[in-house]
């Protein structure tokens, strides 16, 4: 495995603004034909481990999955050995595991995506020193380690005036997943933006303890919905697609039910699909896809960020509401607007944890 120097922060690559388009499943792959990809890229190579969610949780996993095939395609790559690759962890006891069989098979950087993959990805650290490794959603304080962290707490922010401006009943639920730092800054930063709005506004906080099953998030959706809530934002991964199946059933049953969703890590949208409506009213983005095809850039440029923390927020453009497709008015979209500059410039600061 060829390795490089450390250098260059992430961020300056984020704000020059590259973006790749997702694209494709992950069965394909796509070889290099011609002068597709540089000889450099031919030569380099990326793999991911998921967490418990897997790469179809329609959520963080998927999202981090479809930028590394972005990648990979971009540059001519192959999946499988040599190119990109992951591998899909069935419980926790899986992720040295994986991450140990990847660094093996020699791929130039491995990502462990989420916050539970931090102490595996150290430990592997220390075991193969002169690995690539990079960690999503987590702090890896390794000379080789990259470690890429969001600020949820301010586009949940947003998340929280979008529902609080949006709400009927004036009673709106958050299902959150694993109590972890991570998804506690995603209920911190909704409650605020809720309370910024209406402080009489009841927020319905429940953690299902997973982020694998569905089942459990429609039961719990389903008590909220009875209880009179009417959007639900979820930070739950693939428990979260239960809350969306809920929203839809009630739905279908009654075209004129008050039941929304808001979506998480990616946009949602689809999601939201009930024949020619959509329950989701916006999503609260972050671009995992750009955090690992950035830390992928600097490590085939031969600047591997090993040993540096990067912290995307709104300032940075790493997290954002995604297009509401019309279901948020435009008067709401401008008071969410301006919440959005004043955080970005510093004069709102979203708390991490629930005060």
């Amino acid at each position: 495995m060829s390795k490089r120097k450390f250098g260059l922060g992430l961020s300056l690559v984020l704000a020059a603004g590259t973006i790749l388009g997702a694209c494709g499943t992950k069965e394909e792959g796509t070889t290099s034909k011609g002068s597709e990809g540089s000889s450099e890229a031919k030569d380099f190579s990326l793999a991911m481990v998921t967490d418990v969610g897997g790469v179809d949780d329609k959520s963080f996993n998927q999202l981090a999955w479809e930028g590394i095939e972005a990648f990979g395609k971009e540059n001519g790559l192959a999946k499988g050995d040599g190119g990109y690759d992951y591998l899909q962890s069935a419980s926790d006891a899986d992720y040295i595991t994986n991450l140990n069989s990847l660094v093996r098979r020699d791929f130039d950087v491995v990502y462990g995506i989420g916050f539970l993959m931090e102490k595996p990805i150290g430990t592997i650290a220390d075991q193969q020193p002169d690995a690539q490794l990079a960690i999503v959603d987590g702090i890896v304080d390794k000379p080789n380690v990259a470690s890429v962290m969001f600020k949820e707490q301010e586009g949940s922010f947003l998340a929280g005036v979008a529902a609080a401006l949006m709400s009927e009943s004036k009673q709106i639920g958050f299902v959150g997943g694993m109590e972890i730092p991570v998804i506690e800054r995603f209920e911190a930063g909704f409650l605020e933006g809720v309370k910024a709005v209406d402080p009489s506004i009841k927020v319905d906080v429940q953690y299902t303890g997973k982020f694998d099953d569905a089942a459990l998030g429609k039961t719990t959706a389903n008590r909220m919905y009875s209880s009179g809530v009417d959007i639900i934002f979820h930070a739950a991964g693939g428990t979260g697609n239960g809350v969306f199946a809920e929203a839809k059933e009630r739905k279908t049953k009654d075209a004129n039910a008050n039941v929304w969703v808001i979506g998480v890590d990616s946009d949602q949208y689809e999601e939201g699909a009930v024949g020619d409506t959509n329950i989701t009213l916006t999503s609260m983005q972050k671009r995992v896809d750009i955090a690992v095809q950035t830390i992928a850039k600097e490590a085939m440029a031969g600047n591997f960020p090993g040993g540096k923390t990067v912290t995307y927020g709104l300032a940075e453009k790493g997290v954002q509401l995604a297009d509401s497709r019309g279901a948020i008015p435009q008067d709401v979209l401008d008071q969410i607007e301006e919440y959005s500059k004043k955080i970005a410039a510093g004069e709102i600061t979203v708390p991490e944890t629930v005060e």
